[in-house]
């Protein structure tokens, strides 16, 4: 069996959907099926890149608009590529992939779209994007989604019940720490509880609703921030006003993350709009045994994942005082404290890890590849 999957990036680009993308990718060619990736490359650049049994096609940019890399030779290496696959596992949202698959119409691979997020913002795009959308999920196998809920609420995915799989995402506990870099972190915080958010400074994050729940928190608590994004700037003057212990930590190497999600004692995703569809953030922190508090926004994958009165707690989208309240009964009650750090943990290692993913995935290959064995 061999596997394309197709991307807008792919890391070491920074996001948790391209993370994910290289979970997948590892762990197939570990389980001895060859997964190769098609993705753009951050600069007018060709570049193959030869991993360990696989390969990484990164083509040449010219930039991006909506998120979206402006990559002509996108279509013209998939067109060359794509017929040497049995399957093209194509991640959703990508415009550029989206039209080389429909003016390529590859005859020999089967089609699965990982739907990972609904064009939320771009509405107006959107209205032009759609009808290609409708025709590329028209095209496909299956369609995955990364959580029951988030398909219940994508109005266009309701198009395709019969066609969804639920295969939630997974990753491992590949974040390493240094013991002294994390006892240096909490020394010098050591008279506070210590808040960690991670993410790019992008609207959707809701960070501001954060950082104005410093205002409730007091002088007992610091918030450590990490990312980086357009909306820094904003966001910090707005730090500046509010009277509270918040520290910018802008983009964290990935050998330094471990320390602060190990070295902190909530963590928080405060996101307010569906495209934040699941949150890779909230696995990481509960791979470390940290509770969450989150936020209960309509069919997004979130409250899903982090479980109220079990691994921490969500609240109203857009409510700092909410976020200050939920994160003091949890860090306030050490009885409540362990109960969700214990749960936490657990729950990553039942439901969430790439092993569990992986597995999911290639039974789905195998499903939609027993047609094509038996000649139909």
């Amino acid at each position: 069996m061999r596997v394309l999957q197709v991307a807008r990036f792919y890391p070491p680009y920074v996001g948790g959907t391209e993370r994910i993308i290289r979970e997948i990718t590892e762990g197939l060619n570990k389980r001895g099926i060859k997964c190769d990736v098609l993705c753009a490359n951050t600069s007018y650049e060709y570049r193959e890149e030869h991993k360990e049994g696989f390969t990484i096609y990164r083509v040449k940019s010219l930039g991006s608009f909506a998120s979206t890399p402006l990559s002509p030779q996108f279509i013209t290496k998939f067109k060359e590529i794509a017929e040497n696959y049995d399957i093209i596992h194509f991640h959703h949202a990508n415009p550029v992939g989206n039209l080389a698959y429909l003016l390529t119409k590859p005859k020999k691979p089967r089609l699965i779209i990982h739907y990972h997020f609904d064009i939320v913002r771009q509405k107006i795009l959107y209205l032009f994007y759609k009808p290609f959308l409708l025709r590329l999920l028209e095209e496909s196998s299956a369609i995955v989604v990364t959580s029951p809920y988030y398909a219940e609420g994508s109005q266009i995915l309701n198009k395709f019940r019969d066609k969804l799989m639920v295969i939630p995402l997974g990753i491992e506990k590949k974040l390493k720490i240094d013991p002294e870099k994390v006892k240096i972190i909490r020394e010098r915080f050591k008279e506070r509880k210590i808040i960690f958010s991670l993410g790019r400074l992008v609207y959707y994050k809701g960070f501001e609703y954060l950082i104005e729940a410093a205002h409730y928190l007091g002088e007992d608590y610091v918030i450590l921030i990490g990312g980086e994004g357009p909306l820094e700037g904003k966001l910090k003057n707005l730090a500046e006003k509010v009277k509270g212990n918040i520290l910018f930590l802008g983009k964290i190497p990935e050998a330094e993350l471990g320390n602060f999600y190990e070295a902190c004692d909530l963590f928080c995703l405060p996101s307010v709009e569906r495209t934040e569809a699941f949150g890779v953030v909230i696995l990481e922190a509960f791979s470390f045994g940290k509770p969450v508090v989150a936020t209960n926004i309509p069919f997004s994958g979130v409250s899903w994942v982090n479980v109220h009165g079990k691994t921490g707690l969500n609240v109203e989208p857009k409510n700092p005082k909410a976020l200050a309240e939920a994160i003091k009964k949890i860090l306030e009650d050490e009885k409540l404290y362990k109960e969700f750090s214990k749960n936490a943990y657990q729950r990553w290692r039942k439901y969430f890890t790439v092993e569990k993913m992986v597995e999911e995935i290639i039974r789905l290959y195998q499903k939609v590849l027993e047609p094509q064995r038996k000649g139909l």
